[in-house]
């Protein structure tokens, strides 16, 4: 039987829902009825979301050079993994020893085929770290999670905060709209009726201004 990737795990790679590159450029482009509304309100559910958008940016931009450190190592050292194989004679391929130990504790294999693995993907995990740490990509990772973390934990926080105005509910939405879309135009609920309810918001704003 072919190769299987049922069991491998990839426990040193991350990714976003969107890449950083294209979140960015969503974060630009994907509300022009946002961007007419008065973020200088004086707000407290502005003034968190400004916090959270900073943190927020700055995940993204650790993610973008996270995810370009991550290319390196794959070109250079490749990904960490071993083929074992199991007793009935299927071929494995897993990529880390978490998965090696998992699957050989359920499916094992005969004692050579074992030891040989397990020392192959020892060794594999070995040089794509000792890589990590040679071109920070270990250090970018790690600042990466922490950044992630605080932009959630301001994320959470901005749920909190009554808004006191239509400037604090459409930073609330805004605020929904760029962590959970996945594309500008996504079609699955709530995101369109999110994208309709700043567009109603920034026309409300416009027609109190005018009036």
């Amino acid at each position: 039987m072919a190769d299987s990737d049922n069991n491998t795990t990839l426990p040193f790679v991350t990714r976003r829902k969107v890449l950083a590159g294209t979140a960015t450029a969503m974060a630009a482009t994907q509300s022009t009825s946002f961007a007419r509304i008065d973020l200088d309100a004086i707000d407290p559910a502005v003034a968190v979301w400004k916090r959270w958008q900073a943190a927020w940016e700055e995940a993204e931009r650790l993610c973008n050079q996270q995810q370009r450190l991550e290319r390196v190592l794959i070109e250079t050292v490749g990904f960490p993994c071993t083929t074992v194989t199991l007793s009935d004679g299927e071929s494995v391929t897993v990529h880390s020893v978490e998965a090696l130990q998992e699957l050989l504790g359920v499916r094992p294999a005969n004692t050579v085929a074992r030891t040989q693995a397990e020392a192959e993907i020892v060794a594999n995990q070995a040089r794509w770290d000792a890589a990590a740490r040679e071109i920070g990509y270990s250090t970018a990772l790690l600042a990466e999670r922490e950044a992630g973390e605080r932009a959630k934990e301001l994320l959470e926080a901005l749920s909190q905060v009554p808004a006191t105005s239509l400037a604090g509910i459409a930073a609330k939405l805004n605020a929904a709209l760029r962590e959970g879309e996945y594309s500008l135009h996504d079609s699955e609920p709530p995101w369109p009726q999110i994208r309709s309810a700043l567009d109603d918001i920034a026309r409300i704003r416009e027609q109190k201004v005018s009036s």
